[in-house]
């Protein structure tokens, strides 16, 4: 089982993948039959490849994204996370605040990962 240091730091090196914007070292994080759901009201992406390809998806939508772990809580093979998702896009900024639960397997990789947000938790800025 990881222990809570080794579950931060995989959040933390989720977190620079995603905004560094570099789906496939996102995947990599992820056991070859990972869950993620994303928010937890949509379809699954199941396996690396569908889930690089929702990491590719959201990159291409904007101009850069940068995702915060505002605070780590863990729990055996679990880490929640509360999360800040800032977008730029064309026009205007973009906010999503929530949570990701991630459960993690003996070798350190993701084996789900499920975000809980909704449109109450999106802000637009000019």
């Amino acid at each position: 089982m990881p222990t809570p240091e080794e579950l931060r730091q995989l959040v933390q090196r989720y977190a620079d993948a995603v905004s560094a914007g570099d789906p496939a070292a996102v995947a990599a994080m992820f056991r070859p039959d990972a869950v993620q759901t994303d928010p937890a009201t949509a379809p699954p992406n199941v396996g690396r490849d569908a889930i690089a390809t929702f990491f590719e998806n959201a990159a291409a939508a904007s101009e850069g994204t940068r995702f915060e772990a505002l605070a780590v809580h863990t729990a055996g093979s679990f880490a929640a996370i509360d999360f800040r998702v800032t977008v730029t896009l064309e026009s205007n900024t973009m906010r999503i605040e929530g949570i990701e639960v991630f459960d993690v397997d003996d070798d350190g990789l993701i084996r789900t990962v499920t975000a809980y947000w909704d449109d109450a938790d999106v802000s637009i800025e000019s």
